[in-house]
């Protein structure tokens, strides 16, 4: 894949990466008003629009109760030249949506409907199978890890979402971990609690949430509902891939509690306001102090010198100050909402283009931090074994948030992060760059601790169970895992580019190896039998190639847009597991053509050998397949 699928993956998610260049502390904070505010984004956000081909940006940031400052720059309509405002213009907000369905997940905890530690299937008609002989809870929903796999198939939709009920009982994804140990986030999981929402209240999700949630909080312009309601179309904003491309069409999500959510950014003030204040706006009540404060503390952490997760926030400490956050990514929209406790600020960011790679949001939030909360790190004593660790922590990770059981699961092949060793002992990540698209370095400043070099994340490993690495970095939700050696790029690639060059050199020897026969008459003729295997040889190889041709435009047109990979398309996903079982066909025929050849006298010796070069390639190229689950749609 061109971006290894690493854009849909992260649909409804948050990114992965904040793209941030070494931030130097001001010397003192400047005044956080309104017109010191809009002076400083006034300056970053049009430039930073203009670097990333976005169209339109809002912000709203909110403090002590108030909104301090709210406003909108660029377009929410490039082609009308309609401006992007904060009061009229609805923005996707994906993910962050999910801190609705936590929010109405914590109301119902309060009213004593839900139990954190129960086994959700006695919330459910259906069961959820404990793979590892231990249940999931809500616990394990609002950290992330109940253990799920990545499930992106009918995550969008082209048309109009159908049921949850249905979509969550025929979608279950397989457990690859013990629910409470891995964090791996879970649009899935998220979805099923909004389920649970619906069948506790006894009320359907889209009105529960607008009756408890939104109506309290005057988000009279916010709204799960998909198509929007008519009286929401007018304001909604354009999608784009980049502003210098025609707009995308409304994006239809099948996983609602998950990532539907549009909404103004002064809408989402109410919001911050409210969780900032102990579920309160305005004299309206959401959720009781304690449910709120319960809501906002840590819950789980793999590494107590990383960020964890709190019910359904996860932290992003920054600047020292302890913040809790959640980010939103469809495929067009892009936004981030932050809340710093202990100043009681809410900052929301969200734009409507996915731009050509930037992290604007990233950029104008540690911008902002960085000018209103300077912040210089404590100077860390070296650590002796300093060397010794960067050389231990070294290799192949993958992102425990992946699919492990189907198709697409060979993503995880071509978007592996490599930790490599400098030469003054730091270590830097294949994946964590700079703005300047320069590799992040991390010295040790505790024992297989890591803080950025100039900055202030963190990566930080520890062992499993099994005594493996894991790697914990910025976002708690989702952690690394070494490489085990099978699924390592360098063999695999390697396997599989040597298997396709010899099955495309055995299909284009075929004329040469007639028009060689025919010259050299005296060669004896081939065998009856023989002609047949080397048929069979030529048919397995084309259908395996022609395989991994269509699986590559499969993967292509995913990333281009997620719907794509839908329960519609069933006849196609069938189509290509005939062709692929066609090619597997070829490793039985190559090893009886090989060891025919070898037995044959009147065969040429590079003949055999070129045969027996078949055989290893149709090795390597099953092994490939079934190593990544390739049949499995």
């Amino acid at each position: 894949m061109i971006q290894t699928l690493r854009a849909p993956l992260m649909v409804i998610g948050v990114s992965i990466l904040a793209l941030t260049a070494p931030r130097f502390a001001l010397a003192q904070a400047r005044p956080l008003t309104a017109p010191d505010i809009e002076a400083f984004l006034d300056g970053l956000i049009p430039i930073q629009q203009r670097r990333f081909d976005v169209a339109g940006t809002v912000v709203s940031v909110v403090k002590d109760g108030k909104v301090v400052f709210t406003k909108g720059y660029g377009y929410s309509d490039v082609s009308r030249r309609t401006p992007a405002t904060t009061d009229a213009t609805l923005f996707r907000i994906g993910s962050i949506s999910k801190t609705f369905t936590w929010t109405a997940v914590m109301q119902l905890v309060e009213q004593g409907k839900i139990d954190l530690d129960r086994d959700i299937n006695s919330y459910l008609d259906f069961k959820i199978p404990a793979a590892f002989g231990k249940p999931v809870t809500m616990h394990h929903l609002l950290t992330h890890t109940a253990g799920f796999e990545e499930n992106i198939k009918d995550m969008f939709v082209a048309g109009a979402p159908g049921s949850i009920a249905d979509y969550l009982k025929t979608h279950v994804p397989q457990q690859i971990y013990v629910p409470g140990t891995t964090p791996s986030y879970s649009n899935y999981g998220a979805t099923l609690a909004g389920y649970i929402v619906e069948r506790v209240s006894g009320t359907p999700f889209n009105e529960y949430i607008r009756q408890n949630i939104f109506q309290p909080l005057g988000m009279t312009r916010a709204t799960f509902v998909q198509p929007l309601p008519d009286d929401l179309k007018p304001f909604m904003s354009q999608g784009y891939r980049l502003a210098s491309e025609p707009p995308k069409s409304f994006e239809m999500i099948q996983v609602w509690p998950a990532g539907s959510v549009s909404a103004t950014a002064d809408a989402m003030s109410h919001f911050m306001i409210a969780q900032l204040e102990d579920g309160q706006y305005d004299g309206a009540r959401v959720l009781k102090p304690e449910t709120a404060r319960l809501m906002h503390s840590r819950l789980f952490g793999v590494s107590s010198a990383a960020n964890g997760m709190a019910h359904g926030f996860y932290e992003t400490t920054r600047n020292g100050h302890r913040t809790i956050a959640h980010g939103g990514d469809s495929q067009w929209f892009h936004s981030d909402m932050q809340l710093m406790l202990d100043e009681h600020l809410g900052f929301f960011i969200s734009s409507n283009s996915a731009g050509n790679g930037g992290d604007l949001r990233a950029a104008v939030w540690t911008g902002f931090l960085d000018r209103y909360y300077p912040f210089v790190p404590p100077v860390a004593a070296s650590v002796a074994s300093a060397l010794s660790d960067a050389r231990a922590v070294a290799g192949a990770y993958q992102t425990s948030r992946r699919v492990e059981t189907n198709v697409v699961s060979v993503v995880n092949l071509l978007s592996q992060d490599v930790v490599t060793v400098n030469a003054d002992s730091t270590i830097s990540s294949s994946s964590l760059k700079n703005l300047a698209g320069k590799p992040k370095r991390f010295r040790e400043i505790a024992p297989l601790v890591f803080r950025e070099v100039g900055d202030q994340s963190i990566l930080a490993f520890t062992k499993d169970q099994a005594g493996k690495l894991v790697m914990s970095g910025d976002y708690p939700f989702m952690v690394g895992h070494q490489t085990p050696a099978l699924k390592g790029s360098g063999l695999n690639i390697g396997a599989l580019c040597f298997a396709l060059a010899v099955l495309l050199l055995t299909l284009l020897s075929w004329p040469v190896m007639a028009m060689l026969r025919k010259h050299y008459r005296s060669v004896p003729a081939l065998s009856a039998r023989y002609r047949r295997l080397r048929l069979g040889i030529r048919i397995t190889a084309f259908a395996s190639l022609l395989f991994v041709v269509l699986i590559a435009t499969l993967l292509s047109a995913i990333e281009s847009d997620i719907a794509s990979f839908s329960s519609g398309r069933a006849g196609y996903f069938h189509l290509l597991q005939a062709i692929g079982l066609i090619g597997l066909l070829g490793l039985p025929v190559a090893v009886i053509h090989s060891l025919s050849s070898w037995r044959d006298r009147s065969l040429w010796v590079w003949t055999k050998v070129w045969n027996t070069l078949t055989l290893l390639a149709f090795v390597g190229y099953t092994g490939f397949l079934l190593n990544w689950h390739m049949f499995s749609m």
